[in-house]
């Protein structure tokens, strides 16, 4: 079995150093010599030999149950060293056939009708709230921040990411917003707050509303903000502008066609759909089996040749599309070195274990935007295209004016216009 292990290494690392030290006490370097030296060792043969056998599951299992130790470096140095290679399609003939079968297999996994989707977000969005504030922004924002300049703060990254969805759903003078899985309710407040426009945010976490009706409560106009706890396949009003962030992630494969029909049936005929969404730049795939099985049960992430054909079915048309490449990767980063400054707190609240399996999700996803070729997409989807700008100057003015900064306005100011000139 070591012989095995050192020939899938050698074969694998060509950059970096890599020292391991087997369930045998034998020990190999790897690499090229260059750059960080991690060294890891493993406790248990069995551990060894799953890794080997399925690393996608089994690394992150080895390392959460302490079978795997690192002896040198950090999770995130041995993730980023094993990622950043170069394979060249010289994966092991069994973890090609794993990848097959889990493709195979993906719509099985993601069939989450009502009771599975509110059993999946238990899974992960009712822990603790204590546990997301060791890392969040301020303003508990759970989803991709948005850097316009490399020295933004992460408070300052997710209120421009607000700003930018904001511009994109253009809000103003419409009364009806609905926020389809709404979080801790920051963007919806943010929206009903700087737009006067009320907005109903849904949500299948228990721990999420309760939060979000807090803050409702303290609001400066509650009126405006109605959080409930209910599936987007059962609203039945209609409504100016939905915008969904970091949710379309878990509706699954099998139900992209309900989604975006339940959308089209919700918004009124000069309606606008913003969905903010994690997604793959290659082809379609499946799920982290480590992250299906332990982070987001029943999640997936989805390529734009999977989303598209979905909209166009429903009737819906797609009026802008927006690639956010390394944002993730950076929003990661801050939420992985702010939860590893108050990892002790993490071990009171839940134990050692838990506190390892986060920084290991944290470290895994961050470098899977790194270099495992995952975005994001923004696509602004409305029900018929000419209530939006036919230019995207709008965007960049209105941002502009809720950062505070003067702009030139546009003489014209009908959407269907297909010129403008700008005055001062």
């Amino acid at each position: 079995m070591d012989a095995l292990v050192f020939r899938t290494l050698r074969r694998l690392i060509k950059t970096g150093t890599l020292t391991i030290t087997t369930a045998n006490g034998i020990a190999r370097t790897f690499g090229d010599g260059a750059g960080l030296v991690v060294k890891v060792r493993f406790r248990t043969a069995t551990a060894q030999r799953r890794v080997l056998l399925d690393p996608e599951l089994r690394l992150g299992e080895a390392f959460v149950d302490g079978d795997l130790v690192i002896e040198q470096g950090t999770i995130t140095q041995l993730l980023e060293l094993l990622l950043s290679q170069d394979h060249n399609g010289s994966a092991p003939i069994t973890n090609k056939m794993l990848a097959g079968l889990r493709f195979f297999l993906r719509r099985f996994a993601q069939n989450n009708g009502r009771r599975r989707s509110r059993r999946n977000v238990a899974h992960h969005y009712n822990l603790s709230g204590k546990l997301y504030e060791l890392f969040l922004d301020e303003d508990m924002q759970y989803s991709c921040a948005y850097f316009e300049r490399a020295d933004m703060s992460l408070d300052e990254a997710q209120q421009a990411k607000k700003q930018h969805i904001a511009a994109k759903l253009l809000p103003n003078g419409h009364a009806r917003v609905l926020d389809i899985g709404c979080g801790w309710g920051g963007l919806a407040l943010y929206l009903a707050e700087t737009f006067d426009v009320h907005v109903t945010g849904i949500t299948l976490s228990t721990e999420q509303l309760e939060f979000a009706k807090a803050r409702a409560a303290s609001a400066a106009d509650p009126g405006r903000l109605d959080f409930r706890s209910q599936d987007y396949r059962d609203v039945s009003e209609c409504f100016d502008r939905i915008v969904s962030v970091g949710m379309f992630e878990h509706v699954g494969v099998n139900h992209y066609d309900a989604f975006f029909r339940k959308c089209r049936d919700l918004l009124d005929d000069e309606g606008v759909l913003l969905l903010h969404s994690i997604g793959r730049s290659d082809e379609p795939g499946f799920t982290n089996p480590w992250i299906a099985k332990y982070i987001f049960p029943g999640g997936y992430i989805p390529s734009l040749s999977e989303v598209l054909p979905a909209i166009e079915r429903s009737g819906l048309v797609v009026t802008d599309i927006e690639i956010l490449r390394l944002h993730y990767a950076e929003t990661l980063r801050h939420w992985r070195e702010r939860f590893l400054a108050r990892r002790a707190e993490a071990v009171e609240l839940f134990d050692e274990r838990f506190a390892r399996l986060w920084e290991h999700y944290l470290s895994v996803s961050e470098l899977a935007f790194r270099y495992q070729g995952m975005m994001v997409f923004q696509i602004q989807i409305a029900r018929r295209h000419d209530v939006i700008p036919v230019t995207r100057g709008y965007i960049e003015r209105e941002e502009s004016r809720l950062r505070g900064v003067p702009v030139t306005k546009p003489e014209c100011e009908a959407p269907h216009q297909t010129s403008c000139v700008t005055v001062s």
